[in-house]
């Protein structure tokens, strides 16, 4: 038996997006494309609102 609900779901949506910056695990932060800490790059924060990282949980910043 299916549960009521499957029949009205359907897949997420993926937005293509490339993020300006990238994880360096030397460092443990994230970095922009040319080496700079991201978290300290107030143009991008202002941009995105912060720099997720993409290293272990989506629910940790480094800023």
């Amino acid at each position: 038996m299916q549960p009521f609900t499957l029949n009205y779901t359907r897949p997420a949506a993926e937005l293509e997006f490339a993020t300006p910056y990238a994880y360096d695990p030397g460092l443990q932060l994230n970095v922009t494309l040319d080496g700079r800490i991201a978290a300290r790059d107030h143009a991008l924060l202002r941009e995105l609102g912060t720099t997720t990282s993409t290293a272990g949980s989506k629910t940790h910043f480094d800023d």
